[in-house]
Order: C-alpha cells, then sequence, then structure tokens
C-alpha cells in the first residue's frame, strides 16, 4: 500500500527548549507556556525520524543503555520512532559487498520484527501506513516504522527495494558516508558518478512507485538536485541540519 502524498495525518513535531533566554540572563520557564506546550505533546503525534540500532541483538526494553528504549519512550510521551536499517558502506562495489551488506540489513530487519511481534508485543507494533500509525497510537502501544540508512544493500538488483518495502521499509537514505552505486555521498571530496548513477535514478523512480520516501540526508549536493529533478514524490531529509548553523558536510546549504 502506497502512502499518500503528502502524507496529512502525522503530525511531526519539535518541541524546543521553553526556558527563555535574553542577553542579560537566563529567564525562568513560563509555566503556563510549558503547560501548554506540554498539552501539545500528549495530544499530538510526537515523531523521531531516525533512531540508530545496534544490530541483530537489538533489545529496547527496561535492561537497554540505549538512548532511546521503549521505557523512556514511554516516560517522555515519544510515540513513535523510524528505526535505522544501517548498513556501512564498504568501497568494494560487487557482489560480495552487496551480499555482506544485504546480511547486515536483513539482520537489523528480523531485531526490529523480533521485538515488536515477539518480545514486547504489548506495548509496541511496526506500522507501514499513516493509519496504522493513527490506529497504533490511539492503543497507547509505541510505534514502530522502519528506514533504510544507506541504499548500499540494495545492490543492483531492484527486486530488493520491493523485498525491504515488504519487511517495512518507508523510507531509504540512498547512501551514507561514502560513495556508492547509487549516488555520491556528501563525505568524500572527490565525486564519483557526479550525483545520481543511471542505476540511481532507477532507484528513484522504484521508490517512487512503491511508496518508499527518498531520504537526502548524507548525500552530495549535486547528487541531492539530481534527485529533486527525478523524484515524483516528496523528499525528506530524516537526520540533516542547517549548513548556515553547523558546518557538516551532511548538513543541507544553499546551492554553490
Amino acid at each position: 500500500m502506497k502512502l499518500p502524498n503528502p502524507c496529512p495525518t502525522i503530525t511531526m513535531i519539535l518541541l524546543l527548549s521553553l526556558a527563555g533566554f535574553s542577553s542579560q540572563a537566563q529567564q525562568p520557564p513560563d509555566e503556563q507556556l510549558l503547560k501548554k506546550a506540554k498539552a501539545i505533546h500528549e495530544r499530538v503525534i510526537t515523531l523521531d525520524t531516525h533512531v540508530d540500532i545496534p544490530g541483530a541483538n537489538y533489545d529496547p526494553g527496561e535492561s537497554s543503555k540505549a538512548k532511546c528504549t521503549i521505557p523512556k519512550m514511554e516516560k517522555g510521551g515519544l510515540k513513535g520512532v523510524f528505526l535505522a536499517v544501517y548498513v556501512d558502506q564498504s568501497p568494494q562495489l560487487n557482489e560480495e559487498g552487496y551480499k555482506r551488506a544485504y546480511d547486515q540489513a536483513m539482520a537489523k530487519f528480523n531485531a526490529v520484527h523480533r521485538v515488536a511481534e515477539t518480545l514486547y508485543p504489548d506495548r509496541c507494533a511496526i506500522a507501514t501506513t499513516p493509519d496504522e500509525v493513527e490506529r497504533i497510537a490511539k492503543t497507547g502501544k509505541r510505534v514502530f516504522m522502519i528506514g533504510i540508512e544507506n541504499g548500499y544493500p540494495i545492490g543492483t538488483d531492484l527486486s530488493l527495494i520491493r523485498k525491504y518495502y515488504d519487511l517495512g521499509a518507508r523510507y531509504i537514505t540512498l547512501s551514507h558516508s561514502g560513495h556508492n552505486q547509487i549516488c555520491d555521498s556528501s563525505g568524500p571530496a572527490q565525486p564519483m558518478h557526479n550525483g545520481l548513477s543511471p542505476f540511481g535514478r532507477q532507484v528513484v523512480a522504484e521508490m517512487n512507485r512503491l511508496g518508499i520516501m527518498i531520504d537526502v540526508s548524507h548525500i552530495s549536493e549535486k547528487s541531492f538536485f539530481d534527485v529533486i529533478k527525478e523524484s515524483k514524490a516528496p523528499i525528506i531529509a530524516s537526520h540533516s541540519g542547517c549548513a548556515a548553523l553547523t558546518a557538516s558536510n551532511r548538513n543541507l546549504r544553499m546551492p554553490s
């Protein structure tokens, strides 16, 4: 089932610090403003669009020391997260490298499904559509969604995009800190494809067809603008900031 375009039913909110600052001194928080912020926080579906998981042994229960766990989500009122099926980038763009990446990705997919379906089915569930997000959130369970960080495990097989979609992936970050077969990364100074590769254009088209969001975090500036031209649907930047504020190569900037 395709995600609606755009998706109006999921509300994402970023609550900034409400403790006022002045040039003279830090001011005490405005209690009425805090009360209003908490009421909004409780009413909307709050999401974190990128949460890393450790691997096959992922367990976000009480014993976990991770930054994002089910108990912390429950305590803080965070209703949903995109869990990242992250695969590191190998310089080898060959069948051996693609197989290793595929195995890494499948281990993390399996881990997420095990957590939601076996370990804590009474506390969380996997959503693949906006309607499912709303339905699960209303039950009080935490909503788990899945994104793939790095398109490297697609290899050169477009049919794998459908497989990952069927496993629950609803966004794919096209690259990570190194160039891959899909596009240039924002990491290395020298490009490999000068933006999207010909195969990368096919990947964009297939993601559009299936209803998988294209995530441009980590990709190069030229890759970004190639995606803008190629994609028939809105794109996302799941974990990028503003380069004018922090000069990270992953952050977004005005075209040079």
